[in-house]
């Protein structure tokens, strides 16, 4: 099947994200455009000869053949002159058999970098489709660190499948958050504790004042989403507290309102433990409420 990458690529460069689109995975020429730390063959020169690379383009093309496609990527800004064909990045997958359109999808995360800032990572995940959230599962589940020696595409192709066996009891945890109904009360204890997450600064004697309240994280965007059930609140709130673009306003030092806008966390290190750390929020909420 032929591509139109400009679609994919248009306005894409190192530091960026790419999103497959219409359930079609992404090709390597698709990746390259976005992410090229994918693609390195070598260790980034502050790295010493026991450091051992392996591109993770290698390794993609061995869970491509186990079944495994990229559905998206995202690499780390960095302000080193010729260390971004090195950083560090992230590619989201999904087994074939695993794989739809529609409703929601157990994934793998891929972390990686040729630079020393970190090992192979697989950490298993979950997609929303209707809202494309990137929802990574808490501590409970089956984590895969690799080190940068050895048989690292065979160890990753193993872990890979170590993290897959967790998706059964994943997607049972969903369907239980799904029929677990929410009081507001509740609700708001959820979007009150994910906000000192987002903005711990915010209640520290004035410093760094949050741009908006815990009450707008649990705005929804789409209709689908005023649902009550534990399952929507918490994409709701992992939503406005990741992708941003939430409106408020909040006081200068002269004592002034200004208008300001909350910021999408595009770091991958931040991405990741906000999205962990909400996940185990919910369940603990869950267990709170079938106690």
């Amino acid at each position: 099947m032929g591509y139109n990458f400009s679609r994919f690529t248009r306005g894409i460069a190192p530091g960026s994200r790419i999103f497959a689109a219409d359930g079609e995975p992404l090709s390597n020429d698709m990746l390259r455009a976005a992410v090229p730390s994918i693609f390195a063959t070598e260790a980034h020169e502050s790295r010493s000869a026991r450091f051992a690379p392996v591109p993770t383009v290698t390794v993609l093309d061995g869970l491509r053949a186990e079944g495994f496609e990229p559905f998206s990527a995202v690499q780390a800004r960095t302000r080193v002159e010729g260390k971004a064909e090195f950083t560090k990045h992230m590619v989201r997958l999904r087994h074939r058999s695993l794989t739809n359109t529609t409703g929601d999808s157990f994934e793998i995360v891929l972390v990686n970098a040729n630079d020393g800032t970190s090992a192979y990572q697989m950490i298993p995940g979950f997609f929303r489709f209707v809202c494309e959230n990137g929802l990574m599962t808490g501590e409970t589940f089956s984590e895969v660190k690799v080190r940068h020696s050895g048989n690292a595409i065979g160890e990753v192709i193993e872990g890979a499948y170590r993290v897959l066996e967790d998706a059964p009891l994943v997607a049972e945890q969903v369907a239980s958050w799904k029929a677990i109904t929410l009081q507001d009360g509740e609700r708001l204890a959820l979007a009150e504790s994910a906000h000192i997450l987002r903005f711990p600064k915010a209640d520290q004697d004035g410093e760094a004042p949050a741009p908006v309240q815990p009450e707008a994280l649990l705005r929804p965007r789409r209709s689908a989403d005023r649902a009550t059930d534990l399952w929507t609140a918490f994409n709701v709130v992992q939503e406005n507290t990741l992708k941003g673009g939430l409106t408020g306003r909040v006081r200068n030092a002269e004592g002034r309102l200004q208008r300001r806008t909350t910021r999408e966390v595009a770091g991958i290190d931040q991405n990741r433990s906000l999205n962990r750390a909400l996940w185990l929020l919910t369940q603990r909420m869950a267990e709170l409420k079938s106690a």
